[in-house]
């Protein structure tokens, strides 16, 4: 039997079930529905208690309403850890929409008047920013058709056509809320926003800057894959199958800046932090979290490993990621009140080695260069700027450009084909390699591009990497003085 409202009777009994809310709810529109919002922002939408529901939306592929759908939207959430396991029932989304398939709904429920918070995980692509203007990619295909009023195809598109109705139907502003790890993403929406609606409706403009607001966040949970044996595994405990089951690390955090246009969940009572600046908070995750998972997934790989845990456990590695956290990223950091660098850190490494998430590195290393500049290439910069060199994360940069030379294994990475013409018109000449990645990527910002010095260490750096391999450029890495 399959988890549905028919049979959450027969459920186990230490499954954990929701209170009934018999109120009508107030909505949040989720764009990017995928496992990490699921076992994120539902799980603290619902643990709010003050029944909220969430319409999700898909913006290409079905695959997520047609699980849910036989569920009537209902799932589970297991927690696990060291062999302890905890499992609840989540039923905060009601509704999944597919927007390829069906636009005008999509749009249609971000426009209505019980809307009053729109949340995404759309990625980094998404976003459609040029990575070196910081601007909206107007030249992009579906960015073009968007601003010439066709059928949306991007995030720009439908929540232009949404605010629009919302302005002329007087159904009030909205508060948007991105979860993505961009740095100052809600600031960073807004102005993209902003420079999308301006291209299409100057009156729209003005009325997206008086109703709309879009806070930073920090979002933090490990949400691996699920596979068929995490599936076998849930069915076996609660009884029924779960096809869309989530299964996760207990840690979770959420840090919002207090800045909303109207009426939402109760987050804080289920956790969430309401801060006034989340940046160094941001800072802190993308720095050490983000950027050990992306050193780990492409020095893991290269070395024979699949998974996190797996990766953390070799002591060459696990060296190497300590060193570059706590010699290099540290210091690049912005202190604040109730952040401990160093007890985070250690946190973090308990997190990696929890054996029971199996967390692919495969899954982490998925569109590299989306994520390397706010990851390796903002630290690298802000430590020039202090007058430090990092060792270690050129060693890092060295690994991912190493692995961008096999491109059929750069799963969806936008600049695949830019990293297959680079290693094949460089023709073995590694120092011409690592001065094309800076230059032609565009993703490398100007401290960078503007150090010769920088660019010569990475070009070594990436060269040692060739000829040595993994394990004898980690080491070598690990020990190296980062002065």
């Amino acid at each position: 039997m399959r988890l549905s409202h028919a049979t959450v009777a027969i459920l186990a009994g230490d499954v954990a079930r929701p209170s009934v809310q018999s109120e009508p709810a107030k909505r949040i529109v989720h764009l990017g529905i995928g496992a990490f919002h699921r076992a994120h922002q539902a799980v603290y939408t619902q643990d709010a208690g003050d029944g909220w529901r969430i319409t999700g939306v898909s913006l290409r592929s079905p695959q997520v309403r047609d699980t849910l759908a036989p569920q009537d939207g209902l799932y589970t959430v297991t927690e696990r850890s060291n062999g302890a396991t905890s499992i609840r029932l989540i039923a905060a989304i009601d509704t999944v929409l597919v927007a390829a398939e069906d636009p005008d709904a999509v749009i249609a429920a971000l426009a209505h008047t019980d809307t009053h918070v729109v949340t995404l995980t759309v990625t980094e692509k998404g976003y459609y920013r040029d990575p070196v203007t910081g601007r909206l990619r107007t030249d992009d295909q579906m960015i073009a058709s968007d601003l010439d009023g066709g059928v949306p195809e991007t995030i720009f598109g439908y929540l232009a056509a949404a605010l629009d109705r919302r302005r002329v139907e007087g159904a009030g502003g909205l508060t948007l809320i991105s979860c993505d790890n961009l740095s100052g993403n809600g600031r960073l929406l807004m102005s993209l926003l902003l420079e999308f609606v301006e291209r299409r409706n100057t009156d729209l403009a003005v009325w997206t800057r008086e109703h709309v607001a879009a806070p930073d966040t920090m979002v933090d949970r490990i949400v691996p894959a699920s596979t068929a044996v995490d599936r076998g595994m849930v069915a076996t405990a609660i009884g029924v199958e779960d096809e869309a089951a989530i299964v996760t690390e207990p840690f979770r955090q959420w840090v919002i800046e207090d800045r909303f246009a109207g009426p939402r969940p109760q987050w804080e009572q289920a956790g969430a932090q309401i801060v006034e600046d989340v940046a160094p908070f941001e800072l802190a995750k993308l720095r050490l979290l983000n950027a050990s998972h992306s050193t780990l997934a492409y020095v893991g790989l290269q070395l024979g490993h699949a998974f996190v845990h797996e990766a953390v456990a070799d002591p060459d590695l696990r060296a190497f990621v300590v060193a570059q956290m706590r010699d290099e990223a540290v210091a690049s950091l912005t202190p604040a009140a109730g952040l401990d660098p160093s007890g985070y850190i250690d946190a973090l490494l308990d997190r990696f080695a929890n054996a029971d998430l199996h967390h692919r590195l495969d899954q982490i290393a998925m569109d590299g260069s989306q994520k390397v500049p706010q990851r390796w290439l903002a630290t690298i910069a802000a430590r020039l700027g202090q007058g430090l060199h990092s060792p270690r994360h050129l060693a890092s940069l060295a690994a991912w450009m190493a692995y961008t030379a096999a491109a059929p294994n750069i799963a969806n990475d936008p600049l695949v084909s830019t990293y297959t013409a680079i290693w094949t018109e460089s023709a073995g000449d590694l120092h011409e390699v690592a001065a094309r990645f800076v230059s032609d990527l565009g993703i490398f910002p100007p401290a960078i591009q503007d150090s010769s010095q920088t660019i010569t260490a990475l070009a070594d750096a990436l060269a040692n990497w060739q000829a040595n391999g993994p394990r004898t450029s980690l080491r070598t890495a690990t020990q190296e003085p980062g002065r």
